[in-house]
């Protein structure tokens, strides 16, 4: 039996293991359905059923319009029966619907033009505490004596910066008529990340990737020209990479929609690994393997449609996964996050359809 970091480490040199590596991000009502299922109350669910363990470490870039601190926060504004409303460190106003598992609804926006953005920036790079230091010291130990796979958490690019500080179409018109003030923003987030990353790094506390968010795509097709793309985001790519690179670790993008039209820019710059390669959005998996396989480590490909139909989403796993797994180079999860539909036993059958097809000889 290999650890988490020994499975991953041979699946980023292209090398076999004892098996793939299992990880993926279940929604907090799937935690809870499962709980309501059998498993026991407070157990983490990695070890529940017996897969792989990721660690992160984050730093806090924002800011801090709201009551800041580590990794954000949200200040409640009101709330009632039905909903909570907050403002966010980015200066977002958004509501969550009470219910299982809700996704926000954003109503304002405070970086909306070059004046906010400059005063955003200034704060970007004010305050103390950036860094949750005691957090480190408590956990980073543990995580070396169980072998987690330890990634940094980078924030910056298109995904975060349309969606949790400035909105989508304010955004997408700004990469049109205001491209330098554009890319100061991507340069903004990923000098912060770099800094406050660096500053972790130098102080011991190693870890084996950087892995940030940056959905460029939706159903069918990017959000953006590969033109734009090469012009406005992709030198702050290139930068996140060559910076991994340097201290001799590995970058992963997580980018969902179809950005099949953008891989080989991405392989091109030096990336080590892509996901969720969103089935649903149209990514192909299996061409993926077959083009940038010896290069390119896979994370994902199963399509989370189809998991809570345990007929289906086996058969999805016995005709993808010892394709995807040939040679090294993929990592099994959804290619999004586990829904509240997913079972226990559901999931339980999952994993070891994995564990069986994903072993290697």
């Amino acid at each position: 039996m290999m650890t988490s970091k020994e499975r991953f480490k041979r699946m980023y040199e292209h090398r076999e293991a004892d098996r793939v590596p299992i990880i993926d991000s279940p929604w907090e009502g799937t935690v809870r359905r499962w709980v309501r299922e059998g498993m026991p109350e407070g157990a983490d669910w990695r070890d529940f059923f017996g897969v792989d363990k990721v660690a992160g470490i984050g730093v806090d870039i924002t800011p801090r319009y709201s009551h800041g601190g580590i990794g954000g926060g949200n200040e409640l504004i009101e709330e009632d029966e039905k909903s909570q409303t907050f403002y966010t460190d980015w200066g977002v106003k958004l509501r969550y619907n009470r219910g299982e598992d809700s996704t926000p609804e954003f109503l304002d926006y405070k970086v909306v033009d070059q004046a906010a953005w400059d005063d955003c920036k200034r704060r970007m790079y004010e305050g103390e505490g950036r860094i949750d230091w005691d957090y480190l010291k408590e956990n980073y130990p543990r995580w070396q004596a169980e072998g987690q796979w330890i990634e940094a958490g980078f924030w910056f690019g298109f995904d975060v910066t349309h969606s949790w500080m400035m909105g989508t179409e304010t955004l997408l018109i700004a990469m049109y008529e205001e491209p330098e003030m554009v890319e100061d923003m991507f340069a903004t987030y990923l000098d912060r990340c770099m800094t406050l990353f660096g500053e972790i790094w130098d102080a011991g506390y190693h870890f084996d990737a950087i892995r940030w968010p940056d959905d460029m795509g939706y159903k069918g097709t990017t959000f953006f020209s590969n033109e734009m793309y090469r012009e406005l985001l992709a030198p702050a790519h290139k930068r996140a990479i060559d910076w991994a690179h340097e201290r001799g670790i590995v970058a992963e993008l997580h980018s969902c929609g179809n950005i099949m039209s953008r891989v080989d820019d991405l392989v091109e710059m030096g990336l080590d690994s892509l996901n969720p390669l969103e089935v649903k959005a149209g990514m192909q998996p299996e061409a993926l393997k077959a083009k940038y396989g010896a290069k390119l480590v896979l994370h994902g490909g199963i399509n989370a449609v189809l998991w809570n139909d345990k007929d289906a989403i086996l058969e999805e796993i016995r005709r993808v996964v010892p394709v995807l797994k040939e040679n090294g180079g993929y990592i099994f999860s959804s290619d999004h996050s586990i829904p509240n539909s997913v079972s226990l036993e559901n999931f339980r059958a999952i994993v070891e359809e994995v564990k069986r097809v994903g072993a290697y000889a």
